[in-house]
């Protein structure tokens, strides 16, 4: 039965331009598979995107401008967005927000409190999987590996000395982006000040983690089902914003070659953090696997992308999902009275 679905993207976060492209892809299959289907921008509260005869990007880019200098104004702009939900009595959304708050748990709650079902995790696991040093928390009370680590506020004494104990080289990062935002690859002890500083531009708190050789693997998850592994190869040798982003800057091998214990390995300990985190509907649970084969989880990303070069949809594919499919299912998961 046809659904009336809204779609959010957009936002304020450093993310706000994966998550135009994200719900552009997003809310065409939706409308191919036979919804209706409004798109939403939560920086402009009630501004419906439906000309489907141009790009979304360049109609929201046109029509809007100054996000930065408005960011404040425009965060509250979301309590809009849920009375326009309300008000066109949406059935289902389909979040496609990346960072801030369509993914650390805010449009969530504020979801459950109007019960309108959405696609992704739940307030609660959609927090503590935005927070990396929680998320690393959990993962090691489910006895999933992840790299030593330290989390640092402002106004922290930390000496250098003591982020220095973790080894060099270090991954300085802001605590709660995604995409790669403000995080370094430190590999000397007079590169951590600066480091340190570029990642509170993003987040009031930063990890500083020991940075594991070896090779880049994700595993999809897919309503607690593992999708095959994909190992990534990017261009700059680190999987940072421009390498999954643009075309052609990584190449990605699905499934991973590598054996089939360790692809055993890798796909139960994503469930494993998956289900520590309290996911549902789908996720990317992102690892480095180290030169002798030991898997290091990163994190869950618990509203990965949905671009042309995301890896949800390529994992989906290897088993016989096309995008469309995907889109649908994660929907129908939503819908779902159990969820």
């Amino acid at each position: 039965m046809p659904l009336k679905v809204a779609v959010l993207l957009g936002g304020t976060s450093a993310e706000r331009d994966v998550s135009l492209i994200t719900g552009q892809e997003v809310a065409k299959a939706i409308r191919e598979n036979g919804h209706q289907v409004m798109a939403l921008d939560c920086a402009f509260g009630d501004t419906s995107i439906d000309d489907w005869e141009r790009d979304i990007n360049e109609v929201i880019r046109a029509e809007h401008s100054g996000i930065e200098g408005r960011k404040q104004e425009l965060d509250r702009n979301i309590l809009k967005t849920i009375d326009f939900l309300l008000r066109e009595k949406i059935q289902v959304v389909f979040i496609a927000l990346h960072g801030g708050y369509g993914e650390n748990g805010q449009i969530q709650a504020l979801l459950d409190l109007v019960k309108i079902p959405y696609t992704g995790s739940a307030a609660l696991a959609s927090g503590m999987g935005m927070d990396k040093h929680i998320s690393k928390i959990l993962f090691e009370k489910a006895d999933v590996a992840t790299a030593p680590w330290l989390r640092i506020s402002k106004g922290d004494n930390l000496s250098q000395e003591e982020i220095a104990r973790l080894g060099f080289p270090l991954v300085i990062k802001p605590n709660d982006q995604g995409s790669t935002v403000g995080l370094t690859v430190v590999k000397e002890p007079d590169q951590v000040k600066a480091a340190i500083e570029k990642a509170f531009q993003f987040s009031q708190a930063v990890l500083a983690e020991k940075y594991i050789a070896g090779r880049e693997m994700t595993v999809a998850i897919l309503d607690q089902d593992p999708l095959p592994v994909i190992e990534i190869i990017p261009e700059h040798g680190i999987y940072d914003y421009e390498c999954k982003y643009q075309k052609g800057k990584s190449l990605y091998i699905v499934p991973a070659k590598i054996t089939a214990n360790v692809t055993q390995k890798l796909q139960d300990l994503a469930r494993t953090a998956y289900q520590a985190l309290g996911c549902r509907h789908y996720a990317r649970v992102d690892f480095r696997l180290s030169e002798d084969n030991q898997p290091f989880c990163l994190e869950v990303n618990t509203l990965p992308g949905m671009t042309a070069t995301s890896l949800v949809p390529k994992a989906a594919k290897a088993v016989g999902i096309n995008f469309n499919q995907l889109v649908e299912r994660i929907i129908q998961l939503a819908v779902r009275k159990e969820s």
